[in-house]
């Protein structure tokens, strides 16, 4: 029989594995990222809110304060999921999802912050070692190149998503991992409604089925899986599971749409992911 820690890191690592695919929809869906985001947004809510209603779980917050608290959050996911998808969508699966990886680099520079502890001088090395890995990923540093824009977008999809992270963690002692899901997908999804009147998108069917799918297998599942198994493992911990994110996205994407990764790309990955495992690793040990 698994104890709560061991059930909470399957938990973690299953999520991951479903997390590795949402890339790939970055580029099968053919709609504007912040579309994209609202149709995954929308259908993962709903999945979630039924779930909640068919379970019998009680969907009020126990403070209104936490309905603000909520906003924020939703407005963070909001900005986190769209960057990521435009990353995606102006460059490629990999730079879009190594990029992004840098998120717990980011955490070990909030954490302290909000934990009142100390940020030591092999942090500000990592940083440095894990932008140089960047620097590796992307083919030349020319702000009219969209390989260049999408690194940056994915990289300001990893720093919303290291405040998102280190959040949550506050909020998985009173609320379970469907419950925040659901208010951060749903208040995320507030954010960016006005964009679908703006853009006024043509939809195919295909592409409404393939939102559907990511909206619910590869979104509401993983996402409550994720955040209710950071009740029981940390926010450094959860981020080490977090690194096979990439390796799963970039060998489906080299399977599925066929996007092969050059050797300068593979090698800023490793030098990325390294100093990501390493942060991690050595904050695990802090802790």
């Amino acid at each position: 029989m698994l104890d709560n820690k061991n059930r909470s890191l399957l938990q973690i690592h299953f999520a991951v594995l479903l997390f590795g695919l949402t890339g790939v929809f970055g580029k099968l869906i053919t709609l504007p990222s912040t579309i994209l985001v609202l149709g995954r947004l929308i259908s993962s809510s709903f999945s979630i809110f039924a779930y909640m209603k068919i379970t019998k779980k009680n969907i009020s917050l126990k403070d209104r304060k936490h309905y603000l608290s909520f906003l924020f959050l939703g407005f963070l996911l909001a900005v986190h999921w769209t960057t990521f998808y435009e990353s995606i969508k102006l460059s490629t699966v990999a730079i879009g999802l190594l990029t992004f990886s840098t998120f717990p680099v980011f955490v070990t520079f909030i954490e302290p912050y909000f934990f009142k502890e100390k940020i030591q001088i092999s942090d500000i090395i990592t940083a440095i070692v894990t932008f140089v890995g960047i620097f590796f990923v992307v083919p030349e540093f020319e702000f009219g190149n969209e390989m260049t824009i999408g690194a940056l977008l994915g990289i300001l999809s990893g720093f919303t998503y290291a405040f998102l992270s280190v959040l949550n963690r506050k909020f998985t002692k009173d609320y379970s991992g469907a419950m925040i899901a659901f208010y951060e997908q749903s208040m995320a999804a507030l954010f960016l409604i006005p964009c679908y009147f703006m853009t006024q998108p043509i939809i195919s069917i295909s592409n409404i089925w393939l939102t559907i799918l990511l909206g619910t297998i590869f979104t509401a599942l993983p996402h409550t899986l994720f955040i209710g198994g950071m009740k029981y493992v940390k926010t450094q911990t959860a981020g080490i599971i977090t690194c096979l994110e990439p390796l799963y996205g970039i060998i489906l994407a080299a399977v599925l749409i066929h996007e092969i990764p050059n050797f300068k790309v593979i090698l800023g990955g490793i030098i990325i992911l390294g100093t990501v495992l390493y942060s991690t690793l050595k904050s695990k040990k802090q802790s």
